[in-house]
């Protein structure tokens, strides 16, 4: 066996994965022609307009709204779909804090229903056990670009007459049975944030099909203005939530290069699990059948059973990173937050306690992520990624 790196021994790798961002002159002329035209905030509606067309036709949905990022993003869409202060919105704790806290923004109140343990997707069976008189909303999280059951989750939020959003901040270019994430619940929202697959620095988009829930979501981001209405005809309460004309001619920018870098990082993807799926040790996720495209934001990976039960996740991350393939422990639950539940607390007057036993021991001992850029090279890099994890596997 191959000396550890972290004892000593030589590193598997030591080139450096593909950067991130891509861009080039496009993106710079684009930039210019904002500069120029000298319509750069979010009234300019040239190339916003283009993009929220492109953005809904790309992801099959018939109407867009952009704004500033994708935590507003889920709060307006929350919002347009009804939901008030002190209502309940059901969503998986094993998430980024943005859904939660976009809730939070306006008392909404979430409530979190654990996850499936060979997905880490919102786990359909228990949500429905979750819904109570308060409950309004189901925010299914696709999380690493995975799309969630959406199906089942179509059908329980119908039996209950309660609203599904789909929180598709990693998942721009995902599909469920061919059709594009985002335009399958009642509204789905987009992050355009750094790391993003689809980046400008910051912002977010809405989708919906259902034109009425567009409008609204459109007036709560423009001040409570209304479609086609006067300046100052504010007949909602809104606030300014416009993304800019120079977001999205980089996000117009970046759109030529998507698909060739959705396929590049689902073909890796692919490959990169039939690799670790050979590794003793090491269990890669469950890929539903209905998932006809996965986005790949991040690839997570488990540590098998009997293995987290032994080991520390964070010297498995530790010893991977010495061997050149930086590794991330991910989320922390956030029915274990703190903030989170102190926030619950100011709005309700009451100390919840949500079991959620597969989110923490999936945080606690089991998952490990790798970032979207390392599924942006050939094969030779998945190579690298899968003899460091086989090494450091056999190290123990």
């Amino acid at each position: 066996m191959s000396k550890l790196a972290v004892d000593g021994g030589q590193p598997v790798r030591t080139k450096a994965f593909p950067e991130w961002p891509i861009y080039g002159e496009l993106e710079e002329r684009l930039l210019l022609e904002v500069l120029h035209s000298g319509k750069w905030g979010g009234t300019g509606r040239v190339k916003l307009e283009e993009l929220e067309q492109k953005f809904a036709a790309y992801q099959d949905a018939k109407y867009a709204v952009t704004v500033v990022n994708g935590t507003v993003g889920i709060s307006v869409a929350l919002q347009a779909a009804g939901v008030q202060p002190g209502d309940e919105v059901i969503m998986p704790p094993y998430t980024f804090i943005a859904t939660a806290s976009a809730a939070l923004l306006f008392g909404a109140i979430p409530v979190f229903v654990d996850i499936e343990p060979d997905t880490l997707l919102l786990d359909p069976e228990r949500v429905e056990a979750a819904i109570t008189p308060r409950t309004k909303a189901i925010i299914a999280v696709h999380i690493a670009g995975a799309p969630c059951r959406l199906d089942r989750l179509k059908e329980i939020a119908a039996k209950h007459n309660i609203r599904l959003i789909e929180d598709a901040a990693q998942a721009v270019g995902a599909q469920w049975n061919g059709t594009g994430v985002g335009a399958i619940g009642d509204l789905g929202t987009f992050s355009f944030q750094s790391s993003k697959n689809l980046n400008s620095g910051e912002g977010g988009m809405i989708l919906t099909n259902d034109q009425a829930l567009a409008d609204m979501a459109w007036s709560i981001a423009n001040v409570g203005r209304v479609r086609g209405g006067a300046w100052y005809q504010h007949e909602h309460i809104g606030w300014n939530y416009r993304m800019t004309e120079f977001q999205a001619a980089i996000l117009l920018g970046q759109m030529t290069r998507l698909d060739e870098q959705v396929a590049r990082r689902e073909r890796n993807g692919l490959l990169l699990t039939e690799m670790l799926g050979q590794i003793d040790g090491i269990v890669p996720l469950q890929r539903a059948p209905e998932i006809t495209r996965h986005a790949y934001h991040l690839y997570m990976f488990k540590l098998a059973p009997e293995v987290a039960d032994r080991l520390d996740k964070n010297d498995v991350i530790a010893k991977l990173s010495a061997e050149g393939i930086p590794t991330s422990y991910g989320y922390v639950p956030l029915n274990k937050n703190e903030a989170v539940l102190s926030e619950i607390r100011k709005w309700t007057g009451e100390d919840r306690t949500f079991s959620c036993p597969v989110s923490e021991r999936a945080s606690d001992k089991e998952v490990i992520w790798l970032t979207q850029n390392m599924l942006l090279g050939d094969e030779s890099d998945l190579e690298d990624i899968a003899n460091a994890v086989r090494k450091v596997m056999a190290s123990y």
